[in-house]
């Protein structure tokens, strides 16, 4: 353990185990269905990609990097798209990708901004989620 860490709160073991919990869930939910994983640069990067090995049905995988304007910790709900899909979305069925949902600001812009291409769902799977610091409400379809 690196000497700034008091103590483990979950387990390497642990969050591998859930990923695949939810992959195996996503893959049920979505069976049959036209699914596009989009993971938000650069926090979910890595757990974008175990959750997608973990989804055992056929999905494609895009990537949308967001900044938003504010503190280097607090988000003030002012977005902007620094990187946007390649993939269209109208028709098929979304999973947003994020590593930490706390204030649902940036799900709350995500949400808004890829609902305005047609897709048939919308949905949100997180790592970690922190209602304390929630500013608006937002589903989290999926968390780890």
């Amino acid at each position: 353990m690196h000497d700034d860490i008091e103590r483990v709160l979950i387990t390497e073991e642990q969050i591998k185990a859930r990923i695949q919990e939810l992959g195996a869930q996503i893959s049920e939910d979505f069976r049959g269905k036209d699914l596009v994983v989009v993971g938000i640069l650069k926090g979910a990067a890595l757990f974008c990609a175990d959750l997608f090995r973990a989804i055992s049905i056929p999905a494609e995988l895009d990537f949308m990097r967001i900044t938003s304007y504010g503190a280097a910790t607090k988000s003030t709900g002012v977005h902007r798209v620094l990187l946007d899909l390649d993939y269209t979305l109208e028709g098929r069925h979304v999973l947003i990708v994020e590593d930490i949902v706390d204030t649902g600001l940036t799900i709350k812009f995500l949400k808004e901004y890829l609902s305005q291409r047609g897709p048939a769902s919308l949905s949100v799977a997180a790592l970690l989620d922190k209602p304390s610091r929630r500013k608006v409400d937002v589903t989290i379809d999926y968390r780890g």
